[in-house]
């Protein structure tokens, strides 16, 4: 089948985000792409169109005028990734749904609540469908340990605990540093390190374990003199059912680069998890020794084989998890009731889910670690 036709707003010359969803949506041969409105300044969005090799007459000064375009073109974009600064995603994602293009969005699905349920209600309407790419829930090892807590191998969820840590914001970076400008900035970010990676983390706890999340208790803090959102978030939370989880997400961890944890633990065993070592799953059933199991080995799941494209040993991880979110979109476009309520995919349900649990943070915060309810 020939691949689906994509466009991209944002990750022209200079970005990071855009490289990876681009690797990502070409790697198992499901896209082309053929459009873009890859900047804010036309001429930086050419020049990154031309060295993308896309047609001049499909590079665009803007995304309203792409959208409009590429849905009147008999040759149209199936589907638009975008890779912009989060306060974007949202205008953006409707023009696009309103034109019934599918979009791949970068999360946060927006930067603020206000935002991300009127693009809720643009999807609605909408034909298309909405995509978020927690890259992190595309990795085998992480199939596997969701299928387990299904299959009862746990137990009952008692605890759990995510953390992800970072130290590249411990300083004031450099004027010039355009990654670190815009996410320190609440205008464009809607908070620091609890949108940018407290939401990985969040969305990794209830990725595997189905849990909802009844309340939470949150502390943000800045520690950079002048940061105007926060750069160390400490959060609990209070699960439907009874169990408790823990998110620690910060940017000024001194000597973690990008350390993504998971531990879940249930009344008959636990699950461990590190992004660092990805193809590597630790299962420690009461009792017992912990358990290594490998990414292709004996002891894999078949969720976790679904989703493996190259044999035991060696190492598969980042942009490999980013390509199987992009592939599970390919199929779900080309096969619309293969989305289902279990689908691994993650919408624009758990995107609000995901800006909600942002803005209870931010409000418990700013109320003293106060409890708050989530809907």
């Amino acid at each position: 089948m020939a691949p689906l036709k994509l466009g991209m707003v944002g990750g022209g010359q200079g970005a990071f985000i855009g490289g990876v969803h681009r690797i990502a949506a070409r790697l198992d041969g499901c896209f082309d792409l053929v459009a873009g409105a890859f900047a804010s300044d036309p001429a930086r969005a050419h020049a990154s169109a031309a060295a993308l090799g896309i047609a001049a007459e499909r590079s665009y000064d803007d995304y309203r005028a792409m959208a409009l375009a590429e849905a009147a073109r008999p040759d149209g974009i199936d589907a638009v990734a975008i890779v912009t600064p989060n306060h974007l995603h949202g205008p953006i994602a409707k023009a696009f749904l309103a034109q019934g293009i599918h979009v791949i969005c970068d999360k946060p699905m927006t930067a603020t609540l206000e935002q991300a349920e009127a693009l809720m209600q643009a999807a609605k309407a909408s034909t298309a469908s909405f995509f978020l790419t927690h890259n992190y829930t595309g990795y085998p090892m992480i199939r596997q340990a969701r299928q387990m807590v299904t299959d009862g191998a746990l137990g009952d969820i008692r605890i759990v605990q995510a953390d992800y840590l970072q130290d590249w914001l411990s300083d004031a970076p450099a004027a010039d540093n355009k990654q670190a400008a815009w996410r320190t900035d609440p205008a464009q970010s809607g908070g620091g390190a609890i949108g940018d990676i407290g939401t990985h983390a969040y969305n990794l706890a209830c990725f595997v374990t189905g849990l909802r999340t009844r309340s939470l208790s949150a502390s943000l803090r800045s520690h950079v003199a002048g940061r105007a959102v926060d750069d160390d978030a400490r959060v609990t939370l209070q699960f439907e059912g009874g169990a408790r989880g823990h998110i620690w997400a910060s940017q000024v961890a001194v000597g973690n680069e990008n350390n993504l944890t998971l531990a879940v633990y249930g009344t008959k065993a636990s699950l461990r998890w590190v992004q660092e070592d990805p193809n590597v799953l630790w299962l420690s059933e009461l009792g017992e020794a912990p358990r290594k199991i490998t990414r292709g080995g004996h002891a894999a799941h078949p969720a976790a084989a679904a989703v493996t494209r190259i044999p035991a040993g060696h190492p598969e991880g980042y942009l490999e998890a980013f390509a199987t979110l992009y592939r599970e979109a390919a199929d779900a476009i080309l096969a619309p009731d293969t989305l289902t309520p279990s689908s691994a995919l993650i919408g624009i349900s758990q995107g609000l889910d995901g800006v909600r649990f942002v803005d209870a943070c931010q409000r418990s915060s700013n109320d003293g670690a106060a409890w708050i309810v989530l809907e």
